[in-house]
């Protein structure tokens, strides 16, 4: 990724091409540089396609796509759960990230959550490279046992990266 550099505040923005009328005012060499290259960077940032909340949960949520489409490519998913209530007893959440890349199913599952309290919190991330109109999905793996059940949220995020 290229970097990207100050702006050039010193330097006018305009220039006056001719003086005769009607006057042309033309962005300056240096604040046309700085300008493509502030597209440049701009164009090679990652873009944000989806966020998903799903707050209050006390099931496993079975395989869900991100609804929206994606093409081949190069992408970024993060998560966040977070235990908003603990079960009486002992509770377990696993969150499982599916994609397709090459024409093979493939999936990514994080390590089980099995503290059962309300500072309980896990995240990751996910560099996956997905087919052309495949489904980008995830799941979760819920266990609870008490009276009380476990509830969880969980954060999605999905990026565009290539």
């Amino acid at each position: 990724m290229s970097t990207l550099a100050a702006p050039p505040i010193q330097t006018s923005l305009v220039e006056v091409a001719n003086e005769r009328p009607p006057k042309q005012y033309l962005v300056t060499r240096v604040w046309n540089q700085w300008l493509l290259s502030l597209t440049t960077r701009l164009a090679q940032a990652a873009n944000i396609l989806k966020v998903t909340r799903v707050t209050a949960q006390t099931a496993s949520i079975a395989a869900t796509a991100f609804s929206t489409t994606i093409g081949a490519g190069l992408y970024r998913v993060t998560w966040f759960a977070h235990v908003v209530q603990a079960a009486t007893t002992s509770s377990s959440l696993t969150v499982t990230m599916g994609f397709t890349d090459g024409g093979i199913a493939c999936s990514q599952t994080g390590p089980a959550m099995t503290g059962n309290t309300v500072f309980t919190t896990q995240s990751g991330t996910l560099m996956v490279r997905c087919d052309q109109a495949t489904p980008l999905t995830y799941a979760t793996t819920y266990a609870s046992t008490g009276a009380t059940p476990m509830k969880y949220n969980l954060d999605l995020v999905v990026e565009q990266l290539a």
